[in-house]
This record gives structure tokens, C-alpha cells and sequence, in this order.
């Protein structure tokens, strides 16, 4: 974990050097002060000579001046690297989110995600910046101080030794309780920020159905949950304080009562013991400050853990060491192919599919729910890799492409539509960076969605919401459509994509396909027959197997599930109308 988090530093090393650096000339001086103060009164001001008062009073200032501009050098610093380092662990995240398989993306939640780029990200430079400036300032200025009070008188000194041994023992104790229970509040916060999420995603069928109050009270008690173990936690660290406040004022009355009966013998000066007084406030101040470090740490160290789980995740695909750059064609081959999202065979998603598609057809896959439809057109572009078997595109394993290159060449409309913020230019451009206004325009027309683009006051330029809420469901099911259009890809994969359109414009769509891309091999998964039944090919999956294979025709002969599917989705036109 260390050796993740010390890699993002990188351009900040600079800053992190010379922040400790400085804290030491900072401390070092500081801690000079009170010895210098201590000449002053007993060479200076008890031998009542003044040129000592001067110098030595001189040098003091000078000590002081020079201490304070290190220490707010090293604050400078020390917020720049920190701040730094926060940017580099977010960008690591971000940037290896990227590479996740779908595989990777289920291991983690989305608002998990979200909550270890802000909330454990801060966590971690506010730690961080207590490392390189208090963690070296109060360690150091509290063994200087010592050191110091050593050299002034040894018996006082052990004092300080018995309260550290003292305190490092009940530190331990407190951290060892603590940590655990801050893990699990960061985990707990993740299921916060989910309910969160979901809840603003889907207010207007919370609000459709009356459900303000349910939400409230499953918000309520994930919130009381969290409170619950931060109280707990903080049951810990609450003996931190007064622990350490009943050390320093212990070593206090100790250093009062013993330093007395020495000047009475002689044994100690009155700018000594008054010098240790300082020395004691200076190790009060250094353990104060190993307080805030050590809370800081305690929860920081649950935060640190998630982000490196994040950035040391490895995409569980991975390109082979001399990938194909090119797809020859749009044929599709599954060979005994079966799958599982756990890699277990005991919990297979597809069992021995075997499926030949010839570049340029028309497939339809149609099924009931849970049948793994979606499962089955996920691991042509590679999206998920077999357990068993081969998935060939182009005559080839799609194992052996560079994943870029096969991607390209098969475009996807996932069941799930997104659209970004951004105009829908743009967002048409995902598909083709450099598409001119003209072949944004033909696919458009091509998906049936330039005629209502066209009604906008701004047209193409129009601005589309976060999620394209401004926009009705069939609308973004056909620009998603026209986008994956723009790649003038070699296989086209629409999954369940026309659900939300009519009929009518369904037809349209599949009749553009039809002329307009002949040679492309179009997959649809439909819930309508009417969609699917004039294509070449319609495969119906049944519990992730292969129930039937065959046209319209031959399956309403054949296959009694599509019968059922048929006659139902039949008679139903009937009735409606």
C-alpha cells in the first residue's frame, strides 16, 4: 500500500523533500530558543551583564525570525504537495477505472467509486500533509526537547521517557480498536452514496409512487447506522486527549516539585529549570500534535486501502502480446461456448452455445427474461471473456485483437441508453471523432431521428442534459442508434434498443438497415416479434441455451417457446385493437 500511494507523488517530490527539511531548521531552532533564554538569565540578566543580554538576545531573534520564515515555507510547501498528490491519486483512479473490463465495473459499485475519488482521496491529503510537516515536526521537536532537557539535567529528563512509554502503549491500544470499525464506515458510505444516487436518478417514480417516506426512512437508517459507528469509533479516541493532557501535567508537577529541591541544593539554575518548563510545553505542543496525526492516520488508513484496492486493480482482459489490428469480416462463430460472471462452473450464464452468423445477416434474439440475451451479444465485442470455447469474429478468436481495434469494428447499443452533457453533435461524435454535419445528418435519417432533431430551435447544437433527461426514452434509444451508426461498424448490435420507438418507426429503422448497410451483420435483441421476424436468422435462448434456431417460418413450426411468444404478442394486437 505504501509503495502504490509513495508512486503518485511523482512531480511533487520536490515539495515533499523540502517541507521536512524545513520543519527540521524550523524545529531545531525553535528548540534553541529556550537554551539561548536560559543564558540570558543567568549570564546575562543574574550576572547582570548587559553585552551578554545583547548578543545572546540577538541571536535569539535571529533564531526566531529564521525559524518562522522555514515554518511558513514549509506550509507552502506542504499544501502544494499535498494537494498534488491528492490530483495524482485521483487521476491514477480515474485513468485505470478507464481500462476496467465489465467484469472489473461489477466488483464495484458506482457511488463506491465516486466515494473513493472524493471522500477517501481528501481523507488521504489531509494525511498526508500532516506526514511530511506535523508528523516530522512533533516527533522531532518532542525527542530535540528532550534531548535538551537531558543536557540541562539527566534525572528530570527521565521523566519524559516513562510518559512517552506511557502513551505509545495506550496509542496502540486505541488504534488497534479504531481501525476496524473506520473501514467499515467507508463501506458504509458507499451504500449511503448508492441509496443517494438512485434515489435523485429515479425521484420521478419515487414521486409517482409515494414513496418519499420509504426513502426517507431507508436514508435514515443507513445515516444512523453510520452515526452509530463513528460514535463508536470516537468512543476510542476520546481517551486520546485527556490521556495525554493528564501526562503533560503530570510531568509538569513532577518537574515543579523535583526542580524546586534542586535549586535548593544547587543542583539546578533558576534560566535551567525555567527552560524546562519551556522544553515542557514544547513536548505538550509536540504530543498535541501526534494526536491530530494519529486520529488523522487512524482514519486515513481505511481510505488509503480503497484507493490502492482501485488503482491495483487489474483489468481482468488483457491484450495478447501480438494482437490482430484488423477484422477481416462481420461473420460470428460461438464454438461450444460457455460462460459464467463468477468463472464458475457451477453457476453458468451460457451453457455450450453453438452459433454460426455469416457477415452481412440479419440475427434476431428473442427470449424471456433472465434467458441471457444481453450475456450472449456481450462477448462478441469482448466485453467479458468465455470460460469455455471460442467466440470467433472475422474468422478469428476475439481474444487475439487488440481490444481497441475490435471495438471499433462492433457497435453496441447497450439496453441501457446513455447520452452525456453536451450538445448532440457530440454526443453523435462518440461514434466518429471527425464525422462531418453531413454524415451525422445521414445517420440520423438513417435511425429516424433527424426529423425531430430538426424541430429544435438549435438543431444539432442542442444542448442535452446529464443523462438525457431532456429528451424522451424512444428519442435517445435512435440517437444512440445514429451514434453507433457513425463507426460504420462491421457488426451492429442493438439490445433491445427500439423497445421504447413505435411500430412504425421500428420498421423504418430496420428497412434503412436493410438498404443502407447490407454488408454489416446486425444483431437484434427484441422483446417484439414484429421486430426480429423478417430477419435470416432468429436465435431463441431459453435458461442461457439455445432453444431454436431458424426463420419466422421454420420457428412457428418448430419452436414451441416462439409459438407461445408469437401467438401471445398476436392475439394481443388483436384484442388492442
Amino acid at each position: 500500500m505504501i509503495k502504490t500511494l509513495l508512486s503518485q507523488i511523482k512531480e511533487y517530490k520536490k515539495e515533499t523533500l523540502l517541507t521536512p527539511l524545513l520543519v527540521i531548521i524550523e524545529v531545531v531552532l525553535e528548540v534553541m530558543i529556550p537554551f539561548l533564554m536560559s543564558f540570558i538569565i543567568d549570564k546575562g540578566i543574574m550576572a547582570n551583564d548587559i553585552d551578554a543580554v545583547i548578543k545572546i538576545g540577538g541571536a535569539t531573534l535571529i533564531a526566531a525570525f529564521v525559524s518562522l520564515t522555514a515554518g511558513a515555507l514549509a506550509g507552502k510547501y506542504a499544501a502544494k504537495a499535498s494537494t498534488g498528490f491528492a490530483k495524482n491519486l485521483r487521476k491514477a483512479m480515474y485513468y485505470n477505472i478507464q481500462n476496467f473490463s465489465f467484469a472489473n465495473i461489477d466488483k464495484y459499485s458506482t457511488a463506491g467509486l465516486v466515494t473513493r475519488l472524493m471522500t477517501d482521496v481528501t481523507n488521504v491529503q489531509n494525511a498526508f500533509q500532516m506526514v511530511i510537516r506535523m508528523c516530522i515536526r512533533a516527533p522531532l521537536m518532542m525527542i530535540s526537547a528532550m534531548t535538551m532537557a537531558f543536557l540541562i539535567n539527566r534525572e528530570l529528563g527521565m521523566i519524559f521517557v516513562v510518559a512517552i512509554v506511557f502513551l505509545g502503549i495506550i496509542l496502540s491500544f486505541i488504534t488497534f480498536k479504531a481501525h476496524p470499525i473506520f473501514k467499515k464506515i467507508f463501506r458504509t458510505y458507499d451504500d449511503l452514496n448508492a441509496s443517494v444516487q438512485e434515489n435523485v436518478n429515479g425521484i420521478r417514480v419515487v414521486k409517482a409512487y409515494v414513496r418519499e417516506d420509504y426513502e426517507d426512512k431507508k436514508f435514515k437508517k443507513t445515516s444512523h447506522y453510520i452515526y452509530q459507528l463513528f460514535l463508536k469509533a470516537e468512543n476510542y479516541l476520546v481517551f486520546n486527549q485527556p490521556i495525554m493532557q493528564f501526562t503533560v501535567y503530570s510531568c509538569i508537577i513532577m518537574i515543579s516539585w523535583f526542580g524546586a529541591h534542586m535549586i535548593v541544593d544547587s543542583a539546578l539554575t533558576t534560566g535551567e529549570l525555567t527552560s524546562l518548563f519551556t522544553y515542557v510545553m514544547m513536548i505538550l505542543m509536540s504530543l498535541m500534535m501526534l494526536s491530530m496525526v494519529f486520529v488523522m492516520i487512524v482514519m486515513s488508513a481505511a481510505s488509503a486501502q480503497r484507493i490502492c484496492e482501485v488503482i491495483n486493480e487489474k483489468s481482468t482482459l488483457q491484450n495478447p502480446d501480438h494482437p490482430d489490428y484488423e477484422v477481416e469480416s462481420g461473420s460470428i462463430d460461438f464454438n461450444h461456448v460457455s460462460f459464467s460472471y463468477y468463472n464458475d462452473q457451477e453457476e453458468l450464464s451460457l451453457t455450450d452455445i453453438n452459433v454460426h452468423i455469416e457477415s452481412g445477416q440479419t440475427i434476431g434474439i428473442i427470449g424471456g427474461t433472465g434467458s441471457a440475451k444481453s450475456t450472449f451479444v456481450q462477448l462478441i465485442p469482448r466485453l467479458y471473456d468465455v470460460i469455455e470455447g471460442e467466440v470467433l469474429v472475422g474468422g478469428k478468436d476475439v481474444r487475439t485483437y487488440d481490444l481497441d481495434t475490435l471495438r471499433n469494428e462492433v457497435a453496441m447499443v447497450l439496453q441501457k441508453n446513455v447520452l452525456f452533457s453536451g450538445t448532440i453533435k457530440e454526443n453523435l461524435r462518440w461514434g466518429k471523432k471527425d464525422a462531418t454535419d453531413e454524415e451525422i445528418k445521414h445517420v440520423c435519417q438513417l435511425a429516424q431521428v433527424d426529423e425531430f432533431v430538426q424541430r429544435f430551435p438549435d438543431q444539432y447544437d442542442t444542448y442535452i442534459e446529464q443523462g438525457g433527461s431532456n429528451v424522451s426514452g424512444g428519442q435517445k434509444q435512435r440517437l444512440c442508434i445514429a451514434r453507433a451508426l457513425l463507426k460504420k461498424p462491421k457488426i451492429l448490435i442493438l439490445d433491445d434498443s427500439t423497445s421504447a420507438v413505435d411500430t412504425k418507426t421500428d420498421a423504418l429503422i430496420r428497412k434503412a438497415f436493410k438498404e443502407e448497410i447490407p454488408g454489416t451483420t446486425k444483431i437484434i435483441i427484441a422483446q417484439r416479434v414484429s421486430s426480429i421476424e423478417d430477419a435470416d436468422q432468429i436465435i431463441v435462448l431459453d435458461d442461457g441455451k439455445i432453444s431454436a434456431i431458424g426463420t419466422n417460418e421454420e420457428l412457428l413450426k418448430t419452436s414451441h417457446i416462439y409459438q407461445e411468444i408469437y401467438t401471445t404478442q398476436k392475439k394481443g394486437g388483436t384484442l388492442s385493437e
